[in-house]
């Protein structure tokens, strides 16, 4: 997929990086002696877990000034020491300095300089085309009479694939204008019929009865097949956008609230062996008393693809927990009634995800509200499990109050996942999938600054936060790195013209790789400029764990 990776040697490139910064210029605009105090970062390899907590009394109303000592965590049953703990509101942060000409970054500061971190996303891949309509009126008369000024939101949508309607904002006017600009369409993965069945005047003469049952037979038993592609079309297409989310969200600190409007989701994200409480069998059992068979026989799809595509979603749902993804499940139907299968599938989705679901209601616009009241009621508890064995199995999370009349509402547990450890990763296809976000990746974070070069090159310079990826413990007692850099040439219509990329896979001594933790890691590339080419898209990409930051920068400017 890239041409041109190499190993390059690190000596030179480190010397400059100390010495000169990027050419003697800083990236953004810090003042000297006023270092920046980093957002924390969690790495896989501190195996710190982060749990998301929202706090209400019995009427929903958010609980504050709770102490990390007043509550209790358990994984698997057993308590678990708080190490990291962080209230409501703690994550604002001012608006960042302004970026130089030329100067990218995917910091989160300004990716979200703070509050809420909401993403709407309008689901046209499970949802029908009078579904999509009805919700994206519902959605523009939510942005028109109760979106609250200072709120921050993007709106993307998913169709083939994750895309950008409108990137994160506090004008409520862009929304509208975003939501304006969506109109709903149906997609081919949804358009499964059932064959009329044959008649015999249909048949040719002399054609039984028999052989005209077994040809209606074989007539379903194709759109059978049709249908189950379609459905593992849709599952496809919905984990990569949950995939890509984690990425575009991952970097971001605090808990992101992702409100889905959908009518379905195509699997469920329950583990195979996770035991169902006695709350959540009760609660399922109303409705599972007076479904219809057809009903359940559709219910058991997204088990299906559960079991079918099961390392992949728990690879997605270990991803969604990492980058702190709550998803609030709105049903674009509105009222369906008691009994429907896709509206237990949303329930298992947010229970999972420490969301909410929002189905059965006409006004599914306040589901969006439900979303947005949940921040000030958000606490974020850490801690370094007690069992050091990453297995990949599921583990269990359970958070209690020191306290009387309050709810609590969390992810129920995370898949113990080394991405570390995945056997066979395809790194390049990682970042080629990467690559076609349409949104910046967080999960490593860099600036770049782009300009034009010696003898009618692009010059590319590359400056990553050392804290964003991960390092291995070396023999001489140093750190390894192993991080791969990637730009690469888009024409208007999406196709590559040209690419590029560099690897740094190397051991640094104690000495080395503290500076390197002070000043970043910095790498220079020259690409030649293709004609056509629209916009350049960069990306770093820590081989060892599989996170990614990505950046895109027009070249009209360049």
């Amino acid at each position: 997929m890239f041409s041109g990776v190499f190993q390059k040697s690190w000596g030179m490139l480190c010397a400059v990086a100390l010495l000169s910064g990027m050419g003697g210029k800083p990236l953004y605009g810090q003042q000297p002696g006023q270092p920046e105090a980093p957002p924390l970062t969690i790495r896989v390899s501190t195996r710190l877990i982060l749990v998301d907590v929202v706090v209400t009394d019995k009427k929903g109303k958010p609980i504050t000034g709770l102490k990390a000592e007043d509550f209790t965590l358990q994984e698997k049953g057993k308590n678990q020491k708080v190490a990291f703990f962080t209230p409501p509101g703690e994550a604002e942060r001012q608006a960042p300095p302004q970026l130089g000409p030329g100067i990218y970054t995917n910091k989160p500061e300004y990716r979200s300089p703070g509050g809420p971190v909401t993403v709407l996303l309008l689901d046209a891949a499970n949802t029908a085309f009078k579904d999509q309509a009805y919700a994206r009126r519902q959605m523009l008369q939510f942005v028109k009479d109760q979106y609250k000024p200072g709120q921050r939101m993007a709106v993307f949508i998913l169709t083939s694939k994750l895309g950008v309607l409108q990137d994160f904002t506090s004008d409520p006017q862009l929304l509208y204008n975003a939501l304006l600009k969506y109109l709903p369409n149906e997609q081919q993965q949804n358009q499964t019929s059932t064959p009329p069945a044959l008649r015999n005047s249909d048949s040719v003469r002399g054609n039984s009865g028999g052989a005209l049952d077994l040809l209606n037979q074989q007539l379903q038993d194709f759109s059978n097949i049709e249908a189950g592609f379609m459905l593992d079309r849709r599952v496809e297409i919905t984990l990569a956008a949950m995939r890509s989310l984690s990425r575009i969200l991952g970097g971001i600190p605090g808990r992101k609230s992702v409100i889905w409007v959908t009518a379905a989701f195509p699997f469920s994200l329950i583990p195979e062996d996770r035991d169902i409480t006695q709350a959540e069998q009760d609660n399922s059992l109303p409705y599972q008393a007076q479904q219809s068979l057809g009903t359940r026989v559709a219910g058991a799809s997204a088990e299906t693809q559960r079991t079918q595509h099961g390392d992949e979603i728990r690879e997605t749902a270990a991803q969604l927990a990492s980058a702190q993804i709550a998803i609030y499940p709105v049903d674009a139907r509105g009222v369906v009634g008691i009994g429907d299968s896709d509206q237990e599938t949303m329930r298992e989705m947010a229970r999972e995800t420490g969301g909410k679901a929002y189905i059965d209601q006409n006004e599914i616009k306040q589901g969006v509200v439900l979303a947005l009241d949940d921040y000030p009621a958000s606490y974020t508890l850490g801690y370094y499990p007690e069992d050091k064995k990453w297995d990949g199995k599921y583990r269990p999370i359970k958070v209690k109050l020191d306290r009387d009349g309050l709810e609590v509402r969390h992810r129920r547990g995370y898949f113990a996942i080394d991405p570390s450890q995945l056997k066979d990763r395809k790194t390049e296809r990682e970042v080629a999938e990467a690559l076609t976000d349409k949104a910046p990746d967080t999960q490593v974070t860099f600036s770049a600054q782009v300009k034009p070069g010696d003898k009618g090159k692009l010059s590319v310079d590359f400056l990553v936060d050392p804290s964003t990826v991960s390092a291995q413990d070396a023999s001489d007692g140093g750190k390894k790195l192993d991080v791969a850099f990637y730009a690469a040439i888009f024409s208007a219509d999406g196709k590559m013209l040209g690419n590029q990329s560099m690897t740094v896979n190397q051991s640094f001594n104690a000495d080395t790789y503290k500076q390197i933790q002070q000043r970043g890691i910095l790498i220079h590339m020259d690409l030649d400029p293709k004609p056509g080419g629209s916009e350049l898209r960069m990306g770093v990409q820590d081989r060892r764990t599989g996170s990614v930051g990505t950046l895109t920068a027009p070249l009209s400017q360049h």
